[in-house]
């Protein structure tokens, strides 16, 4: 069904004044994924001659793209998109600072804590003592990542397991908005083994004070990078102060393609949205912006790898980590991540008319309005 842009807006219009708990029927479900379809087919095609213009784009096995030296390529993502995965262990429940992007957006001051001396791996709370208990037991992974939220709030606390999957060969990588590090916690990061440090330099703004943190950074730990929703505001920041970020040393970029949930969904509402084959709901120029960001980063020379962290790359990410989990052909953990799925934020691209589809035919008979019961 090539539903037209005309119609789809009038159903979405009346999907959008629903009750929340009234169910649509399945021909009204039809219009909502020919209308996904159509919105996406036009983004996807946007999105590819962008890609067209950048040199030297390259894949990784089909997985995600970047440009940049391949040796650069961050090693936490090759654990991702082709090792077994990225199992996360989380520990700390606070943050330093809020987020528009944040998924935690709204209740960052509910956020439930872990447990004292408690870390979670794998979904299960341990004690570091346990970690030997583990690690004996179970395959290790190739990679694992350090989140939820800012681990610098108690960045003392990380050493210890650092060191013990460190010496176990895990690959590690941690994530911070950099404000609150330092020479001497950064020092003891590398001394205790961590493989690779991610700067959301977007939650800052890109602040001088964390472009700082990256060339400290740089002289304790191997890889050293950025990792930022792509947003208008980040895009505008880096561009004004990327020779000084360039200057750092720092060896990648991975723009990762916002998405929203019900937390940070009203920060973004009025914007052009799309669904990624009916999961990740993003704005449309989030990965727009990622690819121009790739071109000039090609055709300048910067030295870096720039990666496209796109929500392909996480239907890939999660395609392979069910497959080496033993999972059925097709299984997958990529979903939309609303309860309820938000016709009215989908409105504004609908009723945007420089938006157009690609190719629109007429309703089918049954398919109109007044023609359901």
């Amino acid at each position: 069904m090539k539903i037209s842009k005309k119609d789809a807006l009038t159903w979405f219009r009346f999907f959008a004044e629903l009750p929340e708990d009234e169910e649509l029927l399945v021909k009204q479900t039809e219009i909502v994924y020919a209308t996904m379809y159509q919105i996406e087919a036009a983004v996807d095609a946007r999105n590819d001659a962008l890609a067209a213009e950048i040199p030297g784009l390259r894949s990784l096995e089909d997985r995600t793209y970047y440009v940049g030296p391949e040796e650069r390529f961050p090693r936490g993502c090759r654990s991702c998109l082709l090792g077994t995965g990225l199992s996360a262990v989380r520990k700390t429940n606070r943050c330093n600072i809020q987020c528009r992007f944040c998924y935690n957006y709204g209740e960052l001051d509910a956020i439930p804590p872990i447990g004292e001396g408690l870390w979670e791996i794998g979904g299960t709370r341990l004690y570091e003592r346990d970690l030997d208990l583990l690690l004996s037991t179970q395959r290790k992974p190739t990679g694992i990542a350090y989140v939820y939220l800012e681990p610098f709030m108690e960045i003392e606390k990380y050493y210890g397991v650092i060191r013990r999957f460190r010496e176990a060969g895990i690959h590690q990588h941690l994530y911070t908005n950099g404000l609150l590090a330092t020479e001497e916690n950064l020092r003891s990061l590398g001394e205790s083994g961590l493989d690779e440090l991610r700067f959301n330099l977007g939650a800052s703004n890109c602040a001088d004070r964390v472009i700082g943190n990256i060339r400290l950074a740089k002289k304790y730990i191997p890889q050293v990078g950025v990792e930022t929703p792509m947003t208008p505001e980040f895009f505008g920041t880096f561009s004004r102060k990327k020779d000084a970020i360039l200057a750092t040393g720092l060896d990648f970029i991975n723009c990762a393609e916002l998405h929203l949930n019900d937390n940070n969904l009203c920060n973004y509402l009025g914007e052009n949205l799309y669904a990624c084959r009916l999961g990740y709901i993003s704005p449309i120029w989030s990965r727009q912006l990622t690819l121009q960001l790739m071109k000039a980063a090609a055709q300048e020379d910067w030295g870096i790898v720039v990666h496209d962290c796109s929500n392909r790359t996480k239907l890939a990410r999660d395609l392979n980590l069910k497959a080496r989990e033993g999972g059925w052909f097709g299984a997958s953990g990529y979903a939309c991540e609303f309860a309820r799925f938000p016709y009215e934020a989908f409105l504004p691209v609908l009723e945007d008319e420089s938006f157009h589809f690609l190719e629109e035919e007429p309703l089918p008979a049954g398919y109109n309005p007044g023609e359901l019961y």
